[in-house]
């Protein structure tokens, strides 16, 4: 996710924002912390005992004030994705760890009965020719409009760091989005809902136009050639929202539109303090879409260290499984889950 020359560049406004219920501020920390204290300790007696304790936080500890009872997201399931994808090692485009991503996505998608689309393309990058390939999981609508959910798939490729596992930086996204899969099989909405796996983001050299964003800004340009471009009404994207101490940035170029209909699910569902009024600005897989036209968002969480302010497991072998949190992937997933009708109707009103 994005290049070190936007962490000198980017825009972070910090705002004063007063929590009405104080005291659930130590519970979600407790709650963030007790999800990984289990992560860590059970890891040792096994992967099915793992997923039955994190299965009983989650009914304990992850339903904010106002859950609908209707949104079905599992974060215990959504962690199970992610550990398998940090199995598999470092997942940069074209090596064989990305290959066998590309492989479990498929597989997972096709398990829930999604319609599977692969976009295989090479990519001219300064390292030479890379093989790429995006993934799409399609959920049918009742109409030809499409509503993209995208995250990227791919790890950081860094010279002298020979094994960054991408828990939360390549990771976490793909783990809510097969999750959201197996939510919305039987989905009933006027919208077409594309599952994207974007291949290539993240920059083998230095972060530019023509060296990041591989994945994206090809599937930009077959829709385009299709002229199926005006087909999708919108793009929601998430990066970096497992890391346990969830802070959602403002992104500045994300739609306003869009942003007052996930921040309204967040706050619907209790989860308003981990979608934050800080400003940032950060080129992503959204900008081809907004270069088109398309109302889209970033829902990211740029700042990924001990602290909730700070970024240093970014790019790093600490992004790991000890920093994410399956309570993270569950209040994403169902603010996005509670955005999608209310994003479709805005569409059907325009």
């Amino acid at each position: 996710m994005l290049e070190h020359w936007r962490v000198r560049t980017f825009e972070c406004f910090p705002c004063i924002w007063i929590n009405p219920h104080p005291c659930k501020i130590s519970l979600d920390l407790f709650a963030n912390s007790f999800a990984k204290g289990i992560v860590r300790w059970f890891r040792k007696a096994g992967f099915i005992y793992s997923v039955a304790l994190i299965s009983a936080a989650l009914l304990i500890l992850a339903p904010g004030e106002g859950a609908s009872e209707e949104l079905c997201f599992d974060g215990s399931s959504a962690f199970s994705h992610l550990r398998a994808l940090v199995e598999i090692g470092p997942r940069p485009p074209d090596s064989p760890g990305a290959k066998k991503a590309q492989e479990y996505i498929v597989k997972e998608l096709s398990r829930q009965g999604l319609e599977v689309r692969e976009q295989p393309f090479a990519a001219h990058t300064p390292l030479g020719p890379k093989k790429m390939k995006n993934i799409i999981g399609v959920v049918p609508g009742q109409t030809k409009g499409i509503l993209v959910i995208g995250t990227h798939y791919d790890t950081k490729l860094i010279e002298g760091i020979p094994f960054i596992m991408g828990a939360n930086d390549g990771g976490s996204g793909t783990a809510v989005l097969l999750e959201l899969a197996r939510c919305l099989e039987g989905h009933d909405s006027p919208l077409t809902i594309w599952l994207v796996f974007f291949d290539g983001e993240e920059a083998f050299v230095k972060w530019g136009r023509d060296d990041s964003l591989y994945g994206s800004r090809h599937m930009i340009g077959l829709l385009n050639e299709s002229g199926e471009i005006t087909n999708v009404k919108a793009m929601v994207l998430l990066d970096m929202i497992g890391d346990s101490h969830l802070s959602i940035e403002s992104e500045m170029l994300s739609t306003p539109w869009l942003k007052r209909i996930v921040w309204a699910g967040a706050m619907k569902l209790g989860h308003g303090k981990h979608f934050t009024d800080n400003a940032c600005r950060i080129m992503d897989d959204h900008v081809p879409f907004l270069e088109q036209g398309i109302p889209s968002i970033d829902i990211i969480d740029f700042h990924y260290g001990p602290g909730s302010r700070t970024n240093e497991y970014w790019h790093t072998v600490q992004d790991n499984l000890d920093h994410v949190s399956p309570i993270s992937l569950t209040i994403v997933g169902n603010v996005v889950l509670e955005s999608i009708p209310h994003i479709a109707e805005h569409i059907a009103g325009d």
